[in-house]
């Protein structure tokens, strides 16, 4: 390992995934190594997961980020630091809005580093739309077959039954 681990960047998803393979580079450690250590140290971070979060460019989650730089033996300020970096990636602002107060803010702001803004980036409010749409439509769907079947109906079979008390006599 060298002497200081990698720093999260906040300037795009794909400069912060980098930036978790170098850190994964400079543990030194593979990806079973990574999931037995996240373990111990109380996370859950499959080796599969892992490689898949590398191996993309999208923001992982916080939970994984979390694991991930426990697992690579970053703690306290320095683990923080990427979990702050994580949520202003996925909130779309910057980590750092204001001069932190003495002895707090977040990891590069108390050492001096500059921390930059987040790219520009559209939302894609269409998607979960998409999804809305799609699950309507499934309910529908259902409800319409039930409702065609009889599910909602008062459909009670009654049988006839001839009793006794009402058979013609004997003329």
């Amino acid at each position: 390992m060298t002497a200081e681990p990698p720093t999260p960047p906040v300037t795009d998803p794909a400069a912060f995934v980098a930036e978790l393979r170098r850190l994964k580079a400079w543990s030194g450690l593979s990806y079973r190594q990574l999931e037995r250590r996240a373990a111990q140290a109380g996370h859950w971070l499959p080796y599969s997961t892992a490689a898949t979060m590398l191996g993309r460019d999208r923001l992982p989650r916080a939970e994984l980020v979390a694991a991930f730089v426990a697992a690579c033996g970053l703690r306290g300020d320095e683990a923080e630091a990427w979990l702050d970096a994580r949520v202003a990636l996925a909130c779309g602002r910057p980590a750092l809005a204001a001069p932190p107060e003495p002895g707090r803010g977040s990891w590069p702001a108390r050492r001096g580093l500059a921390v930059a803004a987040p790219t520009a980036r559209g939302r894609r409010p269409w998607r979960s739309l998409r999804v809305l749409a799609a699950a309507a439509a499934l309910a529908v769907a259902v409800l319409g077959g039930a409702s065609a079947g009889g599910a909602f109906g008062d459909d009670v079979e009654t049988e006839t039954a001839r009793t006794a008390v009402h058979a013609p006599g004997p003329s």
